[in-house]
């Protein structure tokens, strides 16, 4: 199993890069985690053919994690495509699909595509087998009270785990979706500093010890954490970053 940072910025271009979306491929396919508004171009800048994508995991509805979606269905049925495609994500998926659909083009949702076109909306901790991978999307704390509208995501394939805490503040849901990962890629968004739904690395360092990851990688850095870079002992993502799990 491999990864592929496609793009590992926040929403507001801190260090010229691209918004979140990760390539997870496995023998004979790939899935995206995530698909922020720059993606598309992304994944052509990085050799990626978005015809090889099966499936869509989907954290959270904002533009930096699931704006790329229209342009993605764009070029799928401008390039032809026959595969089918499965997008998966939070409770109010489809709406969301359809919401990002009529706003980037008008009247683009009630186009047919040429293509089978499945989109499933999970609930908290559902384990769902799909394709060669198998998921459990944990709610995290980004937005709303109840936490359901946003996901961590724990994926299993080929006797890896792979876990992504998606953008959070802490919360203890993070433990079980991490608990012994292969590869947990978590969002450090500030060094120390401490806001409302966002991640600080000194907060993920207290609890690192309740994880215990195999291999650690953070991702979405704001300004704060990409100028201390030279000095932090921990592992980075980049654009382009490959990783073999």
């Amino acid at each position: 199993m491999k990864l592929q940072f496609v793009g590992s910025g926040d929403a507001f271009g801190h260090g010229n890069r691209f918004n979140t979306c990760f390539y997870l491929s496995t023998s004979g396919g790939g899935s995206l985690i995530d698909c922020g508004a720059t993606s598309l171009i992304a994944l052509k800048k990085q050799e990626i053919d978005p015809r090889s994508i099966e499936t869509i995991l989907i954290t959270h509805f904002h533009a930096d994690h699931f704006g790329g979606i229209p342009f993605l269905m764009l070029d799928a049925q401008f390039s032809k495509r026959e595969a089918p495609l499965t997008i998966v994500g939070p409770p109010g998926l489809k709406d969301a699909f359809i919401a990002v659909m009529e706003t980037a083009f008008p009247g683009s949702s009630s186009v047919r595509q040429k293509f089978s076109l499945n989109i499933l909306e999970l609930a908290p901790r559902e384990l769902l087998a799909i394709g060669r991978l198998q998921l459990i999307p944990y709610p995290v704390n980004h937005g709303s009270p109840d936490g359901l509208n946003f996901y961590a995501y724990r994926i299993s394939a080929e006797n890896r785990v792979v876990t992504y805490t998606g953008d959070t503040e802490w919360t203890d849901e993070l433990i079980e979706a991490g608990r012994d990962a292969d590869l947990l890629i978590a969002e450090a968004y500030f060094f120390e500093k401490k806001i409302r739904g966002h991640l600080d690395l000194a907060t993920l360092i207290e609890h690192l010890g309740l994880i215990q990851p195999k291999r650690l990688i953070l991702t979405h850095m704001g300004r704060d954490m990409l100028e201390r870079l030279p000095n932090l002992s921990f592992e980075t993502a980049y654009d382009g970053k490959v990783v073999e799990i």
